[in-house]
């Protein structure tokens, strides 16, 4: 565990994810770079608090490095969104990728992947589908046809991802090796446990990053106090009162004006628009004036709700199918000054300044206008909008300090 990489959303960074920071640290990792969702997010939706903030956060948490997951990658299916993070900590030069599980058994897990990407499974999922089952649903019965107790274990959010990075790891012959850890707190979308105090569990609550980010809304950023490390809770605080949280009108009114734009015959060139969706997304936006409605309008029991999410988001930035399967470029969002020469050795182009990185190549220019494209709406939609650009503006977040 020379260099230990981490995918992750850190929206916001709470006590689970110090944790286990601080777990890699205590057993051996020497350098940890974290590769962070970065203007997207994998539910289809903008990042709460901004990427500079979700970075800092982090290496205030115990990271050495973050680099972005730019947005057109980190809106994507568990598979795309794995493959995407895989791909840069492999060029980064991370020797082991480390991530939590509810059934923290890495040799299951990459058993599991072994049998998704077996030649009996495509035959299998066929079948399942045939019974009409929904994807996930008919996915797992394949799955444990093939291979017993693999059907529950696709059924939770974390392992699910984690079958996705032992795939990953395993298609793209990366050297990296999976060391799965459990995952702590809640359970995803779970309710808020209860601090720490008299009677109660002693320990830093933690809770789900969902459940924090409803409670941030409805309280403030203060709140979060009990479920969150002191250094990330005072980043949170200043951007909350900079007006940096998302105002969920302004999230509406933006998306919607963008599809309100756009007949079916240009929706049928976004990335994952099949099987007539565009008609149905055309519809749905005919019909509402909330991006909630639009959710509510476009739903189908053959489809889930994050898949339609992320549909949705890739419509508004006109995310077209052609993009290249994995993201061309190391951007870097953040680092300990120490860190930086950990960036020599990088299989991809690297750098600090997304300008630069997006002059490397065709891919990475339109990753980059992408990105950019992702970051500017989300700024326009904040409680105090920015101006456009930031992606290209933004200094990176150096800490001089080691440790």
């Amino acid at each position: 565990m020379r260099f230990v990489g981490v995918i992750a959303e850190y929206d916001p960074f709470h006590n689970g994810h110090a944790a286990q920071l601080d777990r890699l640290r205590r057993t051996g990792a020497g350098h940890i770079a974290v590769c962070l969702s970065a203007g997207a997010t994998q539910r289809g939706a903008f990042p709460c608090w901004p990427d500079p903030v979700r970075a800092a956060a982090a290496l205030r948490g115990g990271a050495d490095l973050v680099v972005a997951l730019p947005a057109p990658y980190a809106c994507q299916s568990a598979e795309g969104f794995a493959a995407a993070g895989v791909a840069l900590l492999t060029a980064l030069g991370c020797d082991t990728l480390a991530f939590g599980a509810e059934t923290p058994d890495t040799t299951l897990l990459q058993a599991t992947a072994q049998t998704l990407l077996g030649a009996g499974f495509a035959p299998a999922l066929r079948r399942k589908l045939d019974e009409k089952l929904p994807f996930a649903a008919a996915r797992a019965a394949a799955a444990e046809a093939l291979q017993p107790g693999a059907g529950a274990l696709l059924q939770n959010p974390n392992d699910i991802l984690a079958v996705e990075y032992c795939k990953a790891i395993a298609v793209q012959h990366s050297p990296l090796v999976p060391l799965a850890l459990p995952r702590l707190g809640a359970a995803h979308g779970a309710a808020l446990p209860r601090p720490a105090g008299p009677g109660l569990e002693t320990g830093p609550a933690v809770a789900s990053g969902r459940a924090l980010r409803g409670l941030a809304a409805q309280q403030g950023s203060a709140s979060l106090a009990p479920y969150v490390p002191a250094a990330a809770l005072a980043l949170y605080e200043q951007a909350a009162a900079a007006g940096q949280l998302p105002d969920p009108v302004r999230v509406s009114t933006a998306i919607l004006a963008r599809l309100r734009g756009q007949g079916p015959q240009q929706l049928a060139a976004v990335r994952g628009m099949r099987e007539g969706l565009e008609y149905r997304l055309a519809d749905a936006v005919r019909q509402s004036t909330t991006l909630e409605e639009l959710h509510r309008h476009l739903a189908a029991k053959r489809y889930p709700h994050a898949r339609l999410r992320r549909l949705v988001l890739d419509a508004a930035l006109a995310v077209p199918t052609g993009l290249p399967a994995l993201p061309p470029y190391l951007h870097i969002l953040g680092a300990r000054r120490a860190a930086l020469p950990l960036l020599k050795n990088a299989a991809l182009p690297a750098g600090t300044a997304l300008t630069d990185l997006a002059k490397t190549g065709p891919a990475a220019a339109q990753a980059a206008a992408l990105h950019a494209a992702a970051v500017d709406l989300a700024a326009l939609c904040r409680q105090t909008p920015a101006p456009a650009g930031l992606a290209y503006t933004q200094k990176p977040v150096i800490l001089e300090e080691k440790g």
